[in-house]
């Protein structure tokens, strides 16, 4: 079995009905509430894209939502690292100028990549967007893999290893005077993947209205309750193995922020074994502690970059970075069972 975009949209489909189910989103809602209206996009960060909120009408609504899908079109281009677009450096230009010249980006690429600097070193390197050689062979393997699977290999250790040596992120220059990114080492490649989703959602629903629930792929947020009573959101965080109840829990979210991230994504399968798509910098395979993570943080970016940090460490160290930001998490170990941080919400 292989994994396709359209599995990941098929899964980030069933979250949206979940929500959907659990919130009551439909236009007949209980007569105490005004109806909860919905926006879905498909061109975002390669995932399902949705927007849930009541608001005056379906038509202000709809406007809103489209500001908020214009505002993460326009990060996902310039966060893109596979293709360029007209007039728009973007990473995908950083790439192809490593050891070249420095390029002048939009502030927000500056802002991102200051962020991925941070998470570098809050998590000693388990969350690394200068790991892109790297995460390249993985990508290219897993693509082969989906075009052929009965051909499916695995990158070349030796290879691995090679690109391995053009992954400090120390050699990524930032020019915040002058808005350039540089790379310094040739070979070295930019990969957002591990923050990107997260860190744009946030910065788009800071602006945003209250009462709003946006979910970019696994990165829920919302800004404030589902009604002015203070009716919490739902959001169900989903059993890997995708049998029976596809769900585990269903958490309630006011306000802030929740991710997951798990092997069940993107994988492909060689020899009867999977391979995911978390890639452990310090054996430059797939993280083999658990199936999924879920955290729960004020800041979606962070969120974003804890879940990928969590997934290749141990609960106790793990435990650990989160008592550092007052965040909490949810895993899904190997065998299936559930283990919650101490302030993790019960269903």
């Amino acid at each position: 079995m292989t994994h396709s975009f359209n599995k990941h949209l098929v899964s980030w489909l069933f979250t949206f009905c979940f929500i959907t189910a659990l919130t009551g989103c439909s236009l007949s809602p209980a007569k105490s509430n005004p109806p909860i209206y919905t926006a879905t996009y498909l061109d975002v960060f390669d995932t399902v894209t949705t927007v849930m909120g009541s608001s005056s009408s379906e038509e202000d609504f709809q406007q809103e939502a489209e500001k908020i899908h214009e505002n993460l079109l326009n990060l996902h281009k310039l966060f893109d690292i596979y293709h360029s677009y007209d007039g728009i450096p973007n990473l995908k230009t950083i790439n192809d100028q490593a050891g070249l010249s420095p390029v002048r980006v939009d502030p927000a690429i500056i802002a991102l990549l200051l962020d991925c600097r941070e998470d570098y070193t809050i998590t000693s390197g388990k969350v690394n967007a200068a790991m892109g050689s790297v995460l390249s062979l993985w990508h290219d393997a897993r693509s082969a893999a989906t075009e052929s699977p009965e051909t499916a290999l695995l990158p070349e250790i030796n290879a691995l290893r090679e690109a391995a040596l053009h992954t400090d992120f120390h050699n990524v220059i930032i020019n915040e005077s002058e808005h350039t990114v540089f790379l310094s080492d040739p070979k070295m490649r930019l990969d957002v993947g591990a923050i990107a989703k997260g860190w744009a959602a946030q910065r788009v629903m800071e602006n945003a209205p209250s009462g709003l629930l946006l979910s970019v792929g696994g990165n829920v947020i919302a800004t404030g309750p589902k009604f002015a009573d203070g009716t919490p959101w739902q959001v169900g965080i989903q059993n890997p193995d995708g049998s029976g109840d596809s769900y585990l829990a269903a958490i309630p979210l006011t306000e802030g922020s929740m991710v997951t991230s798990g092997d069940y994504q993107r994988f492909f399968t060689v020899d009867g074994i999977r391979y995911h798509h978390i890639i452990d910098p310090d054996t430059l395979f797939p993280a083999d502690y658990w199936r999924s993570v879920t955290v729960l943080c004020s800041d979606s970016g962070l969120a974003d970059a804890l879940s990928t940090a969590l997934f290749t460490m141990t609960q106790e160290d793990g435990q650990k970075l989160l008592n550092r930001f007052q965040a909490h998490a949810l895993w899904i170990d190997k065998s299936g069972g559930i283990r919650r941080s101490p302030d993790f919400p019960s269903d």
